[in-house]
C-alpha cells in the first residue's frame, strides 16, 4: 500500500495537536485523514471510517485513550494504534500497550518519525 492510500485517524483533544499531526501526515503524502476530539469519537469514527492506522493521545475527555484502545481492539483486534502523548508515565504506557496499542511516540512529534512509522507498516515495493 502506498502512503497516499493510507486511511489515518487522529485522536487528540487539542485542536492544535490535531492540526500539527494532520500537517505532518499531509507533508509525508497521506491524503485520507479523519479527526476525533475525544476517546468516544475515536471509537465511533474507527467503526465508520475504518482507518489503516490511528494516532491517539492518551489523556482526553469523555473516554481516555487507554479505554478507547481497549474498546477498539475488542472489536478490531488487528487495529494499528500508535499512542502519541506527552504523558510519559510508565503506568499509562503499560496500560495502552496491554490494551492493544502497537507503539508509542513522545510529543513533540517529528515528520521523520511519523513517516518512518508509516513506511515500516504500509509501504510495499
Amino acid at each position: 500500500m502506498n502512503i497516499s492510500e493510507i486511511r489515518v485517524l487522529i485522536g487528540d483533544d487539542s485542536i492544535l495537536a490535531r492540526k500539527q499531526m494532520k500537517d505532518i501526515l499531509e507533508e509525508v503524502g497521506v491524503k485520507n485523514i479523519e479527526e476525533a476530539a475525544n476517546g468516544q469519537e475515536v471509537v465511533e469514527k474507527f467503526r465508520s471510517f475504518k482507518p489503516d492506522i490511528v494516532f491517539l493521545d492518551i489523556v482526553m475527555p469523555v473516554k481516555d485513550g487507554t479505554v478507547a484502545i481497549s474498546d477498539i481492539c475488542a472489536e478490531f483486534p488487528d487495529a494499528e494504534i500508535i499512542v502519541i502523548s506527552s504523558v510519559g508515565t510508565q503506568s499509562y504506557l503499560k496500560q495502552a500497550i496491554l490494551n492493544g496499542a502497537k507503539d508509542f511516540v513522545q510529543k513533540p512529534i517529528s515528520s521523520s518519525k511519523i513517516e518512518e512509522i508509516l513506511l515500516s507498516r504500509f509501504e510495499r515495493s
